[in-house]
């Protein structure tokens, strides 16, 4: 019960964010009473909390997986092959990009424990692309180069239902579009930020 409760919230905040989503629409969601919910979770906050939890721990799963999926190959080869898995990974959980800017761009935001495991996913993000030879010394510069690639991923995701109509394309297109697009963009940059590194050492 208590892992139903979790996924249904999973799509419930991913929808609705933290403020316009209820705890009534999370029952009625899991088809339960009210006071089950709070049994199992305690407050709306608290549910919440572990709804963030639940899909940094998930999304960093995956980020492992496809690090070994991409070892040892060539810059580009691990860059197509990562934004592929990522982009149809994130296009079947949106709610993870849609709680990801809820989380970090509303004005409400409180503290997290995931502000101190954030940082350690882009470090390994970051080695993962060659931007660093060390996980665990990430320059400011290859940080914001790995906002600019999880945000990018994000906002596709997000934004798929507004984009689509400007684009006047159904899903499969659209998501077909995100992954060139994201290739054509993001495969030049790295690979020449890597040259950048190299040439600087």
């Amino acid at each position: 019960m208590k892992g139903r409760i979790l996924r249904d919230a999973r799509k419930i905040f991913g929808e609705y964010g933290f403020h316009g989503t209820t705890t009534r629409m999370i029952a009625q969601k899991v088809g339960i009473d009210i006071s089950t919910l709070y049994y199992h979770w305690g407050e709306k906050g608290d549910l919440y909390e572990a709804v963030v939890q639940d899909i940094f721990e998930d999304l960093r799963s995956k980020l492992v997986e496809v690090e070994k999926l991409i070892h040892g190959k060539p810059l580009s080869d691990r860059l197509k092959i990562a934004l592929d898995i990522m982009t149809d990974y994130l296009f079947d959980n949106p709610e993870i990009s849609n709680l990801t800017l809820f989380r970090y761009f509303a004005k409400t935001r409180s503290e997290s424990v995931l502000e101190v495991k954030v940082p350690e996913t882009m470090g390994n993000i970051a080695y993962s692309m060659g931007l660093v030879k060390d996980r665990k010394s990430v320059p400011v510069d290859a940080k914001i180069k790995m906002l600019a690639l999880m945000n990018s991923i994000h906002n596709f995701i997000s934004g798929e239902s507004f984009f689509k109509i400007l684009l006047d394309v159904d899903h499969e297109d659209y998501v077909k579009m995100v992954k060139e697009t994201l290739a054509f963009i993001m495969v030049p940059a790295f690979g020449q930020g890597m040259k950048d590194i190299k040439t600087s050492e």
